[in-house]
């Protein structure tokens, strides 16, 4: 893996949603085209208020809007993310609110999963309940060693959002995904990894710095033809072989348009002539 495109940083830009106190997720741009979004409530493992994700949702789309390549979403402190705040202010209790709230924090599996770039987390400590759903709505996961996974909503009369029903289900099976929800029991890395929901697993403390690795790798790829990739995977877990296929001549009359891909055609047919003339 290239090590030396990895971002540098420039340019903090965190701020507080509501102007006053500390922001809860902090958006620094990076170089390369890279962005990083940051939960940011350590004293309470980054677990999950209305306002967090309100600026959870507002760095997404400010990634969007300031055109980045690649997003990696991190946790400050112990853990990225150990679920819902269950200290917090009390969730309306009336069907409209609690509606309007369970579709705002699955709003945020809807972005990454609608967003162009990819967005790869980058997850330390606990990564439970939201936090789960959070990561697994991700393109990539890297995990250090010392990560812990878990679906502990049953376990405290809740259910799980973010898509996982289908998500889970799609990335490790029924039987397992129920396992994994109904039990609620906690998985490390390791585990995580052989299940198909972890792309790396890296040394403690280096998660991070391996997510940037990956973000500065996909960053450098054309990005309508990532773009697409991405898209059309996402499109295949919602519909039909039929719908796929349909799906998959579209992107290649638009890539093929795009030009984008003549710059690595060339390149691949300047290696693939070397290679021959070495083999003579």
């Amino acid at each position: 893996m290239a090590t030396d495109t990895i971002p540098t940083g420039t340019a903090d830009s965190a701020r507080p949603a509501d102007g006053a106190g500390d922001p809860r997720v902090a958006y620094t741009v990076l170089d390369h085209g890279i962005a990083r979004i940051r939960l940011s409530r350590p004293h309470r493992l980054n677990a999950v208020t209305e306002q967090l994700v309100d600026e959870l949702l507002a760095a997404l789309r400010r990634a969007a809007d300031d055109g980045v390549r690649a997003v990696v979403l991190c946790g400050a402190g112990r853990a990225f993310c150990s679920g819902h705040d269950l200290k917090a202010e009390p969730a309306p209790t009336d069907a409209a609110g609690t509606r309007a709230r369970l579709d705002r924090i699955q709003d945020v599996t809807r972005l990454i999963r609608d967003a162009p770039f990819p967005v790869v987390a980058a997850v330390h400590g606990y990564a439970l309940g939201a936090g789960c759903e959070f990561a697994l709505s991700c393109d990539l996961v890297v995990a250090a060693e010392d990560a812990r996974f878990g679906f502990p909503e049953v376990g405290v009369g809740l259910s799980v959002t973010g898509g996982v029903s289908r998500l889970l289900t799609t990335a490790v099976g029924a039987l397992k995904a129920k396992e994994l929800v109904l039990l609620g029991e906690h998985f490390d890395a390791r585990e995580a990894r052989r299940l198909g929901l972890v792309a790396r697993v890296s040394a403690p403390g280096r998660h991070e710095a391996v997510a940037l690795e990956l973000a500065a790798v996909l960053a450098a790829r054309p990005p309508f033809a990532l773009a697409l990739a991405k898209q059309l995977i996402d499109e295949g877990l919602d519909g039909t072989v039929d719908q796929a296929l349909a799906r998959e001549v579209a992107a290649a009359q638009i890539t093929g348009g795009s030009g984008e891909h003549e710059r690595p055609r060339q390149a691949f047919a300047q290696v693939a002539a070397e290679v021959g003339e070495g083999g003579r």
